[in-house]
């Protein structure tokens, strides 16, 4: 008897917990959709790609479907192809670090299904960035744009709309602090100054004037220099003046002949771009023809001693 009053309770008791499950989730959705995102973390105001198919309960592919797409305050709409397969672009989703769950909702002649799933939004989470966050809902928007005196009759109104208008006295403060410069890049600036300051002195002072080939500057370079490497920076010096000499030449040229000038300017930049390869072979060369020089100025002075 004992046994049989428990039997009874339980199954009343499974009766009155099916009964609170409304009918839309006791019934099986009439299309199957298998959803994904191609990324599963992005960083704020990338892109939210969301692909997936859309069968029935036999998994045939359902072609022509409806398939809207929706990210928090963020939606797309797609449609299915011939394999039921489709693909939606959520672009610039912008919002702070964290996990956003994707809604997907098809359709197809009375027929419906849903599915979802999630992503990260990767990132560190700022003051400024959290209230945006906040403030970018629609409900937000609503008592943003409205008047205190919308919601007189309305008490939940009313403190609504003075939370949100704090936020955004709290984002315009934040956003203030965050715009000051720190100490940091303060001293850097500072330092920046000073230098540029004391070098326009210099120049002003010792008047270096612009580089060139040949006058007293080059000369009293050209004697400073230890005459073990005067000859080997000569002719660099010389190599030099003659490729800016041939590059400025190629300029002209294409100018000359119709030529556009982001063209002639490319072919001079490239003529005047030495590489490191170039530049150490032309060294050894020289290297090359002073050892030779030496050997030849020997083997005359041995001769001649004999």
């Amino acid at each position: 008897m004992y046994k049989s009053r428990l039997g009874v309770i339980g199954l009343f008791s499974f009766l009155m917990l099916f009964s609170v499950v409304s009918t839309s989730h006791a019934e099986l959705w009439e299309l199957v959709i298998d959803v994904n995102v191609e990324k599963a973390a992005i960083y704020s105001g990338d892109s939210v790609i969301v692909t997936g198919k859309v069968v029935d309960h036999a998994y045939k592919p359902i072609r022509g479907a409806e398939v809207f797409i929706k990210a928090g305050s963020y939606n797309t709409k797609a449609f299915t192809d011939p394999w039921g397969v489709f693909k939606g672009e959520i672009k610039d989703f912008e919002r702070i670090p964290g996990t956003y769950i994707v809604n997907v909702i098809g359709s197809w002649y009375g027929m419906t299904g849903l599915s979802s799933t999630e992503f990260q939004v990767k990132g560190e989470v700022s003051q400024v960035s959290a209230l945006q966050q906040k403030l970018s809902t629609d409900e937000a928007r609503k008592y943003l744009s409205s008047n205190e005196s919308d919601f007189v009759k309305n008490p939940i109104g009313q403190t609504l709309f003075k939370y949100y208008h704090k936020l955004l006295d709290e984002l315009i403060s934040e956003q203030k602090i965050a715009q000051k410069p720190s100490e940091d890049k303060i001293f850097i600036e500072q330092q920046r100054l000073i230098a540029e300051n004391l070098r326009n002195q210099a120049i002003e002072e010792y008047k270096p004037g612009a580089g060139t080939y040949g006058g007293l500057q080059y000369d009293d370079y050209i004697n400073s220099l230890n005459p073990e490497i005067k000859d080997l920076v000569i002719s660099q010096l010389n190599f030099t003046k003659n490729n800016f000499e041939e590059a400025q030449k190629l300029r002209d040229e294409i100018l000359a002949n119709g030529g556009t000038y982001e063209e002639a300017r490319q072919a001079f930049l490239d003529k005047i771009s030495i590489p490191k390869e170039t530049l150490e072979e032309f060294n050894q060369e020289k290297i090359e023809q002073e050892n030779d020089s030496n050997e030849d100025l020997t083997a005359e002075e041995n001769s001649e001693s004999q």
